[in-house]
């Protein structure tokens, strides 16, 4: 349930932010402004998944989740690296250091549960 409620929780700041971001100030850094919508929308595929159940929605979910951190390390090395790639931040931004690092650690805290809620089914 708590990873379920953290998914929530980023879905509305993402999208939120994404869409108050892209409406006002696009193209100060539409880049940025982008990589934050799609990160609310694999939040919310994420959560869905987990919210469905079953083993095709468990698999699904530690795909995208798998995606989430590529997206987060990639994005968060990209900009430590290059900061002025990005005029402004995304979600994924110093590996989600505005959020709290949470954008880093709920993937893995996330694959981690989803791998062993597998193991103990199949035990």
């Amino acid at each position: 349930m708590l990873l379920v409620w953290l998914y929530g929780v980023m879905v509305v700041g993402a999208v939120s932010r994404s869409a108050v971001q892209i409406s006002t100030d696009f193209d100060k850094a539409p880049l940025a402004y982008s990589l934050s919508a799609v990160a609310g929308l694999v939040y919310g595929f994420i959560t869905y998944s987990l919210v469905r159940g079953g083993e095709r929605a468990r698999r699904a979910a530690f795909v995208c989740c798998a995606a989430e951190l590529l997206g987060v390390l990639t994005v968060g090395t990209w900009t430590l690296a290059d900061p002025s790639a990005f005029p402004d931040a995304t979600v994924w931004s110093d590996y989600g250091m505005g959020y709290l690092f949470i954008p880093v650690l709920l993937p893995l805290s996330a694959m981690y549960w989803l791998r062993k809620a597998r193991s103990r089914r199949s035990a």
